[in-house]
C-alpha cells in the first residue's frame, strides 16, 4: 500500500457517530455527505480544514454509537487517509475496512499526540506498521492488522476484493 501523508487532527474519546455524521445530515445524498464529516465535533469546522490525505488520531472508542454506514463514508469522502486510534467501535471498524478507509490502532497514540506540535505531519506506511512524525523524525508502532482486513484495505473495500476474487476465478464482472 502507499504510504499516507497529511496533517493530523486530534480526538479524545468516545468520538460517536452523531458526532461524526449528525442525524440531520443523515438524509443528504451521498456525494454531499463529506460537508458534514465531524459537524458535531469538537472540531465542528472539520469537513472545511481537512485535506486529501489529512489523518485523525484519537483515543478509545471511536465510532460508538449508532450502526449508520453513512459516518465512515462522510469520513472517507472528506479526503481522510487514516484513522489511528486507540480502539474503535466494531461496527464503524467493520463498516470503515469494507469501504477502504483504513483504521488502525495503536498503543502509543497518546505519546504520538504528546510528541505532536502545531504543523507537524505524520506518515503512515500501512504495510510496516509504522507511523511517522516526520518534522521530528520519530517512529511509533502501529497494531497488526489480520491478512483479511489487510487484503480488503489494500483492494480498496470489500466490494473491490469480491470483484478481484472473482476475477482470479475467471468470472466476468459487470
Amino acid at each position: 500500500m502507499e504510504k499516507i501523508k497529511g496533517n493530523v487532527f486530534c480526538f479524545k474519546d468516545d468520538v460517536d457517530t452523531d458526532q461524526i455524521l449528525p442525524g440531520y445530515a443523515m438524509s443528504s445524498p451521498e456525494e454531499e455527505l463529506k460537508n458534514f464529516a465531524l459537524k458535531g465535533s469538537c472540531i465542528p469546522k472539520f469537513a472545511e480544514l481537512v485535506n486529501k490525505g489529512d489523518i485523525i488520531l484519537a483515543g478509545e472508542n471511536f465510532g460508538c454509537g449508532s450502526s449508520r454506514e453513512q459516518a465512515p463514508v462522510a469520513i472517507r469522502q472528506s479526503g481522510v487517509g487514516v484513522i489511528i486510534a486507540k480502539s474503535f467501535a466494531r461496527i464503524f471498524r467493520r463498516n470503515a475496512i469494507n469501504i477502504g478507509l483504513p483504521v488502525l490502532t495503536s498503543d502509543y497514540v497518546d505519546e504520538i499526540k504528546e510528541d505532536l506540535s502545531d504543523g507537524d505531519v505524520l506518515e503512515v506506511d500501512i504495510d510496516k506498521l509504522k507511523v511517522t512524525n516526520i518534522n521530528k523524525n520519530k517512529s511509533y508502532q502501529l497494531n497488526e492488522l489480520t491478512d483479511v482486513t489487510l487484503e480488503t484495505l489494500q483492494a480498496g473495500g470489500l466490494i473491490n476484493k469480491v470483484i478481484n476474487k472473482l476475477n482470479e476465478k475467471g468470472c466476468k464482472n459487470g
